[in-house]
């Protein structure tokens, strides 16, 4: 009986969702799936139902989609309260209670944390309210941005050269605006792939017709008389004239409202277990708080155990079902989430598609095609083992590759394939930068492993 009464209370009680985008909307449909039937309330400081965010630096950019017109389609009833439009500001352990803006607090009795990630803004307030200045996160973000693109802007300037940055400047080239790009690094995507592939991305761009400036810094936006943006200023001092400025420079995890709370929170995210089970500060894991998404970090079984924080459309949604499951189960039948790590992106024309890690690798070999090609497989090592495939127009390898990566297969790569180039016959240097140095947007921070956030240490690659 006393196995009844608790099941029964897994699937009744009251269940609170923070976050009310991909991964909480995943997470409310999972729970109905699978037999909640409680009171279940999803919480989002956006007025609007969740949408989808990929299109949004992409299709949208381009004219073939609205920003605002990108609802992430339904898998069934979910029968919840929704709050939207209004932040979380507090979190109290031990009443249970959200605290949130409009001085309301919603009790539970299992909470889901799925709050995501923001833009990271211009780090002068008051440049980055200059006219023009924009950000690209949210749909009204796009909504924004798209615009500007459509008045035929003398010239966009990008400040970063990560993925976002990069889809925002060949959005521009497609549609013929003159653009510039700014990246501290000697390459685009230089923090997600590392400086080998990262070459080949900065030659994409060139070649595309972007006025690609590497090994510097924006150090300051110029407004002009009646407040809107007119020039960059680069930290090797050279100007550039620009009435759009779009700020990629990464993400911020939404953390903040969780200060004092005790949780295991922090800059790089909340740190939970396998499981998906928020720890407090003390690294103590706890069995009715639960994170999911772009602000998890969780350790990762085939990456020893390292907690990885992935900004991945699909790790958002496999890491919501699993903690909206294990929320209503107990113990011996809770699943851990082993979702393997991928990511696509399009630009200049390639199609770029990565599995496992890339930046744990610290070499790399290129098993299929050719660098100068464009197209081609590079493989990354760790440590003796395969971690990590990432492909340009070369994506039919992408599922043979994961296998290898789940089996643990040994590094430098033993096989041969008839598309084989005498180029990729030995591991080089991966060329991903020093982690303990900042770089712009990484998709997957390396945490340390530690789940108490005070003990957070990047650790440097071997050789």
């Amino acid at each position: 009986m006393a196995a009844d009464h608790v099941e029964r209370l897994r699937r009744e009680g009251r269940i609170v969702i923070v976050g009310a985008s991909l991964a909480g909307l995943r997470a409310a449909e999972t729970l109905r799936a699978e037999g909640f039937a409680g009171d279940l309330t999803l919480i989002g400081d956006e007025p609007c139902e969740p949408y989808d965010r990929p299109p949004l630096s992409k299709s949208a950019l381009l004219g073939m989609a609205s920003p605002l017109r990108t609802e992430l389609p339904r898998r069934g009833e979910i029968d919840a309260k929704w709050r939207l439009g209004v932040a979380a500001t507090g979190l109290d352990l031990a009443a249970k209670r959200v605290r949130l803006a409009d001085g309301d607090e919603v009790e539970y009795d299992r909470l889901l944390i799925a709050t995501g990630v923001r833009a990271r803004p211009w780090f002068n307030e008051e440049e980055a309210r200059l006219d023009g200045v924009c950000v690209l996160r949210t749909r009204q973000d796009a909504a924004d941005l798209v615009r500007r693109l459509k008045a035929g802007p003398r010239r966009v300037f990008v400040i970063g050269a990560g993925f976002a940055g990069s889809e925002v400047a060949s959005a521009c080239r497609e549609t013929g605006l003159p653009v510039s790009m700014a990246e501290r690094a000697a390459a685009p995507l230089v923090g997600a792939l590392g400086g080998v592939v990262g070459a080949v991305a900065a030659d994409l761009a060139t070649e595309h017709g972007v006025d690609l400036r590497t090994h510097v810094t924006v150090t300051a936006l110029e407004g002009d008389t009646v407040g809107r943006v007119r020039a960059v200023h680069l930290s090797d001092e050279s100007v550039v004239e620009a009435d759009v400025v779009v700020v990629s420079l990464g993400s911020l995890r939404n953390t903040e409202w969780l200060a004092g709370s005790g949780l295991g929170a922090g800059p790089r995210g909340i740190a939970c277990d396998a499981g998906c089970r928020a720890f407090d500060f003390r690294g103590i894991v706890t069995d009715d708080v639960f994170v999911a998404g772009d602000v998890a970090r969780s350790p990762h079984a085939l990456f020893g155990y390292q907690f990885l924080s992935l900004e991945h459309w699909g790790n958002a949604v496999a890491q919501a079902e699993t903690a909206a499951h294990n929320m209503i189960c107990d113990g011996a039948d809770r699943r851990p989430h082993l979702w393997m790590p991928a990511f696509w992106s399009s630009m200049f024309g390639v199609n770029i598609k990565s599995v496992g890690v890339p930046p744990m690798g610290e070499q790399l070999m290129i098993t299929q095609g050719s660098l100068a090609e464009r197209r081609f497989v590079g493989v990354y090592g760790h440590q003796g083992r395969i971690v990590a495939a990432v492909t340009f127009d070369n994506a039919r390898w992408l599922e043979f590759y994961q296998r290898q990566i789940e089996r643990g297969a040994p590094f430098p790569v033993e096989f041969s394939t008839p598309d084989r180039r005498p180029e990729g016959r030995q591991p080089v240097p991966a060329g991903f930068p020093d982690p303990s140095l900042p770089t712009h947007g990484p998709m997957v921070t390396l945490t340390g492993y530690s789940p108490a956030d005070q003990q957070l240490v990047f650790h440097p690659a071997r050789h």
